[in-house]
């Protein structure tokens, strides 16, 4: 991606949002630990208009689409021990028409909310009280303090999730070399996996097989053993591995600013027959939803026809006896928009369109025998049909 991607989506939300202006921030450093600050993730909106990964920093955009960075204030220490964006490079990165200091841009943001024009803004998340985590603040502060001193403020993050949805060219090639990366990781793994002691081994080829290749994680991964599966967000990666049995692995790489979602199960010495039969559920289920994707298909449809399969593939193990039976062994979605974030969000759609990037991920989890199993991979949909752009890495046990 480059300064002219960025004014080019810069342009298009003007357009849609009828050339009003509009404000976005990135996010704030947060602590980690006593005086060190957390690992920084930019904020993808922020991210995706401007390009900039350095935290701080504010958009502001003009009805006429002329497009302005706020700098952050940086002290000399700080920029010492942290460094810090020149705004010559923010202005080459971002393709901006100007960058201007903390205090010209707090004036300059002022006039605006007393021009009494209508202002778009990232609202508050929807979604925040379902979080078990606190939300950064960044955000939250300046969409308050727009609504707080003007006259109309709108969301713009609808908009901005209906552009995101769907991929350009430039966007799924990122995402291919991401995927790629994961699944040379996952194969080196699979020939491994007899031959190492801890949950912690397989997380530490997968992060030396990114870091090797200048790559990150897309987020914390998760190397489950045994009844650890069936913790769907397991993220301790600290115990031992079975001499007999399952591993589950949901792993992905972030390249260029865009991430891959992939997991498989693997066996470790000879699984019980139990656990194979799970496996071949969760393989049969996993390629009979993805047979189902294709442009047009209705997102509803699309839900039906995954809860039929995935309830014949409970019923074939004997687990399905009750209503509730359903989602207490397949209790998360089936699928989720995947780009900038792992959860990317697809808009809302009502049918699925070209150019969109989603996960298959069916998975079936049974608490009580201490089994989980989950198969993912990432599919783009394509003019006629679907791409498995991670297809070429096996299901298989």
């Amino acid at each position: 991606m480059n300064g002219s991607t960025y004014k080019t989506r810069r342009a298009k939300l003007s357009k849609c949002v009828g050339y009003s202006h509009y404000v976005a921030t990135s996010f704030n450093a947060v602590q980690q630990t006593n005086d060190a600050a957390a690992p920084f993730i930019q904020e993808a909106n922020f991210w995706y208009l401007t390009g900039i990964e350095e935290p701080g920093w504010t958009l502001i955009v003009s009805k006429d689409a002329i497009a302005t960075l706020i700098a952050p204030d940086i002290s000399e220490v700080h920029r010492i021990f942290d460094g810090g964006l020149s705004n010559e490079a923010a202005q080459e990165v971002s393709g901006v028409d100007l960058v201007v200091s903390k205090k010209e841009g707090d004036v300059l943001l002022d006039d605006l909310l007393k021009s009494e024009e209508a202002i778009g803004v990232i609202a508050d998340d929807p979604h925040e009280k379902y979080h078990s985590f606190a939300m950064n603040e960044a955000p939250k502060r300046l969409y308050a303090h727009i609504v707080k001193n003007t006259n109309e403020v709108f969301d713009i993050r609808q908009v901005l999730a209906n552009m995101r949805a769907v991929k350009t060219t430039e966007e799924v090639e990122a995402m291919r070399r991401a995927i790629n990366l994961t699944i040379d990781a996952f194969e080196t793994v699979k020939e491994k996996v007899h031959n190492l002691k801890h949950e912690y081994n397989l997380d530490a080829e997968f992060t030396y097989a990114f870091r090797n290749h200048g790559a990150t994680h897309a987020y914390e991964p998760i190397v489950a053993a045994g009844k650890n599966a069936c913790t769907l967000h397991y993220q301790k990666n600290s115990a031992k591995l079975p001499q007999n049995g399952l591993v589950l692995m949901d792993v992905g790489a972030r390249i260029g600013g865009y991430c891959a979602d992939i997991t498989r199960t693997y066996a470790i010495g000879t699984p019980s027959q139990r656990e194979i039969d799970v496996h071949a559920a969760v393989e049969r289920a996993h390629h009979e939803i993805i047979a189902l994707l294709a442009p047009g298909l209705r997102v509803v449809a699309y839900h039906d026809s995954v809860d039929e399969i995935m309830k014949r593939a409970l019923s074939s193990l004997g687990l399905l006896h009750t209503p509730d039976d359903y989602r207490k062994y397949f209790p998360h979605a089936i699928s989720h928009g995947l780009g900038i974030d792992v959860h990317d969000s697809l808009g809302g759609p009502v049918t699925l369109q070209p150019g969109m990037v989603l996960t298959v991920e069916p998975g079936i989890y049974i608490p009580e025998e201490g089994i989980g199993v989950r198969i993912e991979d990432d599919i783009l949909i394509t003019e006629t049909g679907h791409e498995n752009l991670s297809g070429k890495l096996s299901t298989a046990l």
